[in-house]
């Protein structure tokens, strides 16, 4: 591989990055989503990475203050509307979320690497079904069956 191709593939890695960050920040201020959902499977499906190597990529990222900036604005707005976010809650949340953190890469590196892939999956597909109602509307079609 002479450097010319060699430069090329690292500019095209160096971009894909960039838009995965990008793509990943854009959601997590907007909807608050990022990590999980947009960065694993982007890892997975456009730079080539293992589950094992996306998953601890995007923890990885998400250890730097990369969402501080929109946590603050959040903040600020949500005081301004009179719903303010609670300190204590998010104190709380962010202990558990560093405790089962640890626990969750410990059980996810004995995990075999297409099994973790289908337990995200069922996961992802089961959090859209809720968040899209179908599962009421399942059991709604069920019962008017039977």
């Amino acid at each position: 591989m002479d450097t010319q191709q060699k430069h090329k593939m690292a500019t095209q890695l160096i971009l894909t990055a960039l838009f995965i960050g990008l793509t990943a920040g854009v959601l997590s201020g907007l909807i608050g989503i990022g990590g999980g959902i947009i960065m694993v499977p982007a890892l997975v499906f456009f730079m080539n990475y293992t589950q094992h190597q996306a998953q601890g990529t995007s923890l990885a990222v998400l250890t730097l203050p990369v969402v501080i900036l929109a946590s603050l604005y959040y903040y600020q707005q949500c005081q301004k509307m009179g719903t303010p976010l609670d300190l204590k809650i998010i104190g709380l949340i962010a202990l558990g979320f560093v405790v089962g953190g640890f626990f969750g890469s410990k059980i996810a590196i004995a995990v075999n690497q297409d099994v973790l892939k289908k337990i995200f999956a069922v996961i992802l597909f089961y959090t859209a079904c809720k968040m899209l109602n179908w599962d009421t509307m399942i059991v709604k079609w069920i019962k008017g069956v039977f």
